[in-house]
């Protein structure tokens, strides 16, 4: 019979770490955030040009908010696109 080291597992046993999610603003100490700068607000916006919510990039609520407020004013200037075919 094969010993329990040489039993092969289907799927791989770390499967289920889970990273735990960091506001990069808080991280990083960044306090200002600045809406002339395209290609660091494009990190928070999907190809289709959507505003990406903080479940999937992290950020605190209070950050979160300058991004959205900064990436609006961006499109107001028309710095970004408000709508396109593929962003990124």
């Amino acid at each position: 019979m094969a010993s329990r080291e040489d039993i092969k597992f289907l799927k791989n046993p770390n499967l289920g770490d889970v990273r735990k999610k960091y506001c990069r603003f808080k991280k990083f100490g960044i306090k200002h955030i600045d809406y002339k700068d395209a290609e660091f607000l494009t990190q928070f916006v999907n190809p289709q040009g959507k505003i990406l919510p903080r479940r999937i990039t992290g950020n605190s609520l209070k950050y979160q908010k300058r991004v959205a407020f900064a990436i609006k004013r961006a499109r107001h200037l028309a710095i970004l696109p408000y709508v396109t075919d593929y962003l990124k």
